[in-house]
């Protein structure tokens, strides 16, 4: 595992090999972009986009739940051992708009055995239909019944991580703000993958990867627009918690940051404004890699840094608290 300040953070002179021969087959039959797109539309089309492993990688066992007084569908990740099992609640990315159980359970999987513990994957509700604070306070109100189930489910409540990516990184770190802020669960670690921290286009890694690696700047524009009910939402700072104003007592952090990512700056700044806040800090930055690379773990879209990016993620988790 490589760890480095924010100001570290830049792209390679070139994505990685397997990531070129990616984009290039992407290529050679062009994607509709997200934002030319229906939110339906979109997620018609990411149901397609990532392969579906003929064998899914096994676990021990997988349930099927609905939660809370809302409902919010979970899937539960056992891993192999007894309990009570360290627990990962992990939110999906997917620009708040797109994503669910089925597009992530290769991801789930993967962490669930590299990380040897549990992971409870959250279906939250989508914007536009349900926009902020909705989808956040679903989260909410799951992670919380993470900690109420404990004993049915086996859950070890002094291990429990929140974790997510992209737009379930934005997720997680809200969470974990609302955590601290309502005297809520508390949470061993905060895993943020290439995270959303910032409802702001004007970073250089925005400028610099506006199109052309999988994630564009207008994609970013359409899922934002779709999240937030006007433009005051953006300023709170469980929608950019980037702009809280105090980040201390927070849970230690794993951020994943890609030289390849429009993210990567806001995903770098957290991370040091997580380190000045006090928050213990590790910056893993993958300079040659694309953002969404967490989902791209099955043939034919199988990436080194995929399996580079879980491993890593999953010796942070167990760390000893």
């Amino acid at each position: 595992m490589s760890s480095t300040t924010g100001t570290e953070a830049v792209a390679a002179e070139e994505p990685h090999p397997e990531i070129v021969g990616l984009l290039q087959q992407m290529g050679a039959a062009p994607l509709p972009p997200f934002w030319s797109l229906s939110p339906e539309g979109a997620r018609q089309f990411t149901e397609g986009l990532f392969p579906t492993a003929d064998d899914p990688e096994p676990v021990a066992e997988v349930m099927d739940l609905e939660v809370t007084e809302e409902g919010i569908p979970v899937r539960v990740y056992v891993p192999e051992g007894q309990g009570p099992y360290p627990t990962l609640v992990y939110l999906h990315g997917g620009g708040w708009v797109i994503g669910d159980l089925d597009t992530y359970d290769a991801t789930c999987r993967a962490l669930a055995n590299a990380a040897d513990r549990m992971v409870v994957s959250v279906d939250y509700r989508l914007a536009p239909e349900h926009p902020f604070p909705v989808p956040l306070e679903d989260c909410y109100a799951a992670a919380e019944w993470v900690f109420d189930a404990a004993e049915t489910m086996q859950v070890d409540t002094d291990n429990v991580a929140i974790g997510g990516d992209s737009a379930g990184g934005n997720l997680a770190t809200a969470v974990a703000l609302m955590a601290r802020d309502r005297d809520g669960p508390e949470f061993a670690r905060q895993v943020l993958v290439y995270p959303v921290t910032d409802y702001d286009f004007d970073t250089p890694s925005y400028e610099e990867n506006a199109d052309g690696y999988l994630l564009t700047r207008a994609d970013m524009e359409w899922f934002w627009d779709h999240y937030l009910r006007d433009e005051v939402d953006g300023s709170h700072p469980y929608a950019s918690p980037l702009r809280a104003r105090d980040l201390s007592g927070l849970p230690p952090a794993t951020v994943v940051t890609c030289g390849f990512d429009p993210l990567r700056d806001e995903g770098a700044t957290y991370a040091d404004r997580l380190a000045d806040a006090g928050v213990d800090v590790n910056h893993v930055h993958y300079a040659d890699a694309i953002h969404g690379i967490v989902q791209m773990l099955v043939e034919p879209m199988a990436l080194t840094r995929a399996r580079d990016l879980i491993d890593d993620v999953s010796d942070d988790l167990g760390t000893p608290i």
